[in-house]
């Protein structure tokens, strides 16, 4: 990073809790805070569907304090706020099918669980910086490429509607109660420690563990455009948002290197793997629904007021990642 001298100035010796710090983007994060001399504490509920992990914490477990807590106990929010500088609120429901199949819980954790956290901080924290994790799956099917901020926002899931909804949340309390709060709005994000048992987080994930286990995988449609963000990058842009006033009240897009389509990263991954197959086929009818079609995000704002612009190629995150797997895979599998 760049930045590291920035970003050690910023965080070395500051608390900083970060809400689903077991899973993919939360633990890479603290390991890049633990680096910096933050005094990390995570929350993770651990529950199997969401994506914790404590492999995640592999080599700095000890240099972390982790509580198994669920973000909808209230009791237990404000304790877990007080006394902290940062919170990273990475805690969420991810899958769109679930969201559908489950609305329920969906709206408990992305909605009524974010409103409860936000409340903990105003009564009991007021101080203290909040970095949220929205996602693009809030635009919908894009009415133009790329989308930027100004496009509208028309979920096709249940999941967009609640994520709408929290990140709306944490803008008004920043607005009305002064509470320091940013959104970044993911793409796809991809890397190591990943989710690939299956595709509530990411289909690439799935990808990747097939073609590591020697199996075929499945490319629905095929002709679809996608940006990724590599999750080094992606926790840079959480690290920047939290450390910069300019982010203060504000949602951010994240993107990566130039889109692509599901064909053409389906080729580079055999390529990079020394082989593999997959298979192309129709659309399931129930994800055919609230698929958006071609989406990738135009970044330049975020980049413009905070300074951050996605560093890794296509080409590099997928080796990293198929790396990290070969050896990894039975502790995510």
């Amino acid at each position: 990073m760049t930045t590291a001298p920035f970003f050690r100035k910023t965080y070395a010796g500051r608390r900083v809790l970060i809400t689903g710090g077991l899973g993919f983007i939360g633990s890479t994060l603290a390991r890049a805070l633990v680096a910096l001399g933050a005094r990390v504490t995570i929350v993770d509920s651990l529950i199997p569907e969401y994506g914790g992990n404590r492999r995640n914490l592999a080599g700095i477990a000890s240099r972390v304090r982790v509580h198994v807590a669920d973000v909808r106990d209230w009791p237990r929010l404000p304790r877990l706020v007080r006394g902290q500088d940062f919170i990273f609120n990475l805690a969420g429901q991810t899958s769109h099918m679930d969201s559908m199949t489950d609305p329920q819980t969906d709206l408990d954790i992305n909605c009524r669980a974010q409103l409860a956290i936000l409340e903990a901080c105003r009564i009991h924290n007021p101080g203290i910086r909040i970095v949220f994790a929205s996602t693009r799956q809030i635009y919908g099917r894009p009415d133009y490429l790329p989308v930027d901020e100004r496009h509208p926002l028309r979920p096709v899931d249940v999941n967009g509607i609640n994520k709408i909804a929290g990140e709306s949340f944490h803008l008004l309390y920043s607005r009305v109660h002064g509470l320091r709060a940013t959104a970044l709005r993911l793409t796809n994000t991809i890397g190591p420690r990943m989710r690939v048992k299956d595709a509530r987080q990411t289909f690439v994930g799935v990808w990747i563990r097939d073609l590591v286990q020697g199996r075929p995988f499945e490319v629905w449609g095929g002709s679809q455009r996608r940006d990724f963000t590599y999750v080094d990058d992606a926790v840079e842009a959480f690290l920047l948002a939290a450390a910069r006033p300019e982010g203060v009240g504000e949602a951010f897009n994240l993107g990566g290197p130039p889109p692509v389509t599901l064909h053409q990263l389906a080729h580079l991954l055999v390529e990079l793997n020394g082989g593999g197959i997959f298979r192309v086929r129709e659309f399931p009818a129930d994800r055919k629904k609230i698929d958006i079609g071609d989406f990738y995000a135009d970044d330049r704002r975020i980049a413009r007021r905070l300074g951050w612009r996605p560093r890794t190629d296509l080409k590099t995150m997928l080796a990293r990642t198929l790396e990290f797997y070969r050896t990894e895979l039975k502790h995510y599998s």
